[in-house]
């Protein structure tokens, strides 16, 4: 035991002793002006060493140095600056007078990806279809030079694409390990600060950079994120997930493969690819298996209108982040018009507004402002419902057209979801071309115009039972008795109209309406902002009489007037049964007058009642 301890007191007096010859004999200033060398053969850019460099060789043995930057040929601003670099070197190859970079630790570093940083080709420079990633032969220099590892911390990435707005990552953590080969593993993390909302990233990741700049591909094995504030679900939004990325340098091109995410209780699958042109292109093609839009998306707000009005089924709103000043003189959509987009897009299930969507499909395309949804369709519970459409925002004022086709849709179901407080519920089937300004339910309420056709079947309407109108009234006008009622509701096997939606105002034309217990014809109009209405029905009462009598064929064939208006949530009516009952007596009236004239028509009695008859 005593002879393994002095054995390992002699190692260590030994390797103590190396290092302080070392440190005393070797000086790492005489490595300045190489790197700084190398690195502008071997990448054309221009590395700054601020202050000496020194030693330092506890844990492990490494060069110090100051404020470093890095600047790409030509550029305005540094590629990267940092407070601080620290290089951990191979202590046997010093030995040789070679310089072995094992890891490179930039702390306080800010790397900025921007246009002022990018390298400037000189006018007169030739141009090589690749430039030569070869690396210099140990025989052309004294010196070898070796980087296996990079260590970035507490850092800052700046990115920015054209005149887009920069993009600011902080707290960046960085480790890099790379072999021979140039096969790395990457793990990163970092936090992104923007328009009130936070984004907190992580990844692990296998990098190939062999063919770098030209190619890198990249594996990524683990991907975290989780972003919340303003304009989102008060819980945020966290997701995993993991895909293949490769970017091309020379076509500009970034694919992603295998994308396998996970965004709270939403999944996809599929690819994606951008082309960094002047106007980048875009091609999604993208497989949900559940897409959950109300964990997703920030809860609607309330209508301007509605705001008094209780909102069924929704949570306690949160308020939406300001309009940013520069943002304010901008055209609605004006982010469509700077690239082109292909996206298809399918769905097994997705839920928006209370609804529930199965079988979804969409295929649309914007070319620079011009976005074309020739598809976007989906089963709604035992219904079916397509709206294909276009938006135009090419020009300062954008214009939407839709043409939506519904068949054997719940309307309840939608009315609820848009908080619309009409009591309605049945199967609709509609066809119909709206358009407008801006995609939105409140500007559909307000600004929107269109025409459609409107069937319902099995209806049920909450409030007003019509038939069971009509007959109150007959017996408080008649001893005509009725079978007792206790619906309050009007229900109707078919219903259909032509319906004209003029900013907020829509029409209902050439409505008509059976069932076994009533029949009925009318018009009017809702007036979706103020929410209130005005129609005019004519309805005839087919069942529910108690006997048999002439009042009661002649009600059987009647319609009665009836005007429905007011507050949707507090409906007035008005009918006219004293005016048909009224009617029909003096139709009767006159018709036993006019057979005893007839009857009596030699006579002077008859002849004059015939006379007056004639008059009225």
């Amino acid at each position: 035991m005593r002879r393994v301890l002095t054995t390992l007191m002699i190692l260590l007096v030994v390797l103590v002793a190396g290092l302080s010859a070392l440190v005393l004999l070797v000086n790492p200033n005489d490595f300045r002006g190489y790197m700084v060398r190398q690195v502008e053969a071997r990448s054309g850019y221009q590395l700054k060493l601020d202050g000496p460099l020194r030693w330092h060789v506890w844990p492990q043995l490494s060069i110090l140095s100051g404020r470093m930057s890095l600047t790409a040929p030509g550029a305005e601003t540094p590629l990267v600056s940092a407070d601080n670099m620290r290089l951990d070197v191979a202590l046997i190859p010093l030995f040789s007078h070679q310089l072995q970079v094992n890891q490179v630790m930039l702390k306080g570093a800010v790397i900025q990806l921007t246009p002022q940083t990018e390298a400037v080709r000189k006018s007169d420079a030739p141009v090589a279809p690749r430039e030569n990633t070869l690396p210099d032969a140990p025989s052309d220099t004294g010196w070898s030079f070796d980087i296996g590892s990079l260590k970035v911390a507490d850092s800052v990435l700046v990115f920015q694409h054209e005149d887009d707005e920069q993009v600011t990552v902080r707290n960046i953590s960085l480790k890099m390990e790379q072999d021979a080969n140039h096969q790395a593993t990457i793990e990163f993390s970092g936090r992104v600060n923007r328009d009130q909302r936070d984004l907190t990233l992580s990844l692990n990741a296998n990098v190939n950079a062999a063919d770098y700049p030209h190619q890198l591909t990249a594996d990524i094995q683990q991907l975290n994120w989780q972003l919340a504030g303003a304009d989102l679900p008060t819980q945020g939004i966290t997701g995993q997930g993991t895909l293949q990325a490769v970017w091309r340098e020379e076509l500009k091109q970034l694919e992603l493969d295998n994308l396998n995410l996970q965004a709270n209780d939403s999944s996809l699958k599929g690819q994606a690819s951008v082309s960094l042109a002047e106007k980048p292109k875009w091609v999604f093609n993208l497989q949900f298996d559940k897409l959950n839009l109300e964990n997703l998306l920030a809860a609607p707000s309330p209508d301007a209108a509605n705001a008094d009005a209780p909102q069924n089924g929704q949570s306690q709103v949160k308020q939406p982040r300001p309009v940013i000043s520069s943002n304010l003189d901008q055209p609605d959509y004006n982010g469509l018009r700077g690239f082109t987009a292909d996206v298809l897009l399918k769905a097994n299930s997705v839920r928006w507004r209370g609804i529930d969507f199965t079988d979804v499909s969409s295929q649309m395309f914007n070319h620079n402002g011009l976005l074309v949804i020739s598809e976007l369709s989906g089963k709604m519970g035992a219904g079916h419902l397509s709206l294909p459409g276009t938006l135009d925002v090419r020009n300062d004022n954008p214009t939407a057209e839709f043409q939506p086709r519904l068949e054997n849709v719940e309307i309840g179901t939608i009315l609820k979801a848009f908080n619309y407080p009409i009591s309605l519920t049945g199967q609709m089937t509609l066809a119909g071309d709206f358009s407008g300004s801006r995609i939105d339910a409140d500007a559909f309420r307000r600004e929107w115009q269109g025409q459609a056709h409107l069937d319902l079947k099995d209806t049920r309407m909450e409030g007003l039972n019509f038939q069971q109108l009509v007959q109150q009234a007959v017996e408080r006008s008649s001893d005509v008795k009725a079978q007792e009622n206790y619906d309050s509701a009007t229900r109707l096997d078919a219903f259909t109209t032509d319906l004209t939606l003029d900013n907020g105002q829509l029409s209902l034309d050439g409505m008509e309406g059976t069932s076994s217990l009533l029949s009925l014809t009318g018009a009017g109009s809702l007036d979706l902002v103020k929410e209130t209405a005005d129609t005019r029905f004519k309805v005839r009462v087919l069942s529910g009489w108690e006997g048999e009598s002439k009042l009661i064929d002649f009600l059987k064939e009647t319609p009665i007037p009836l005007n429905v208006y007011g507050k949707w949530q507090a409906l007035n009516y008005s009918l006219q049964v004293d005016q048909v009952l009224r009617k029909h007596l003096q139709d009767e009236a006159k018709r036993r007058l006019n057979d005893w004239a007839d009857r009596n028509k030699d006579s002077q009695s008859g002849k004059d009642v015939k006379k007056l008859l004639d008059k009225l």
